[in-house]
């Protein structure tokens, strides 16, 4: 469970982290089926796909802090 005393960072590696795993357990098979939910386009595995995609872009948008300001927690 994600309890209040996480960071931002550490709840982004956990969402990460679960949308790879439901990925490598809904993996398709040789059929194109995946193996869980048998069908062939697995909703479940296009929301980990979301999830990555759009954790992909929040590290897009960081941007490195100028020499002069003090770093900033994540």
């Amino acid at each position: 469970m994600t309890g209040p005393f996480l960071s931002l960072a550490q709840i982004h590696n956990r969402l990460v982290l679960t949308a790879r795993q439901v990925l490598r357990q809904h993996q398709p098979g040789p059929d194109r089926r995946c193996p869980s939910c048998r069908t062939t386009g697995c909703p479940i595995a296009d929301a980990a796909r979301d999830v990555l995609h759009a954790a992909r872009e929040l590290q897009l948008w960081r941007t490195a802090p100028d020499s002069d300001d003090p770093p900033q927690p994540l």
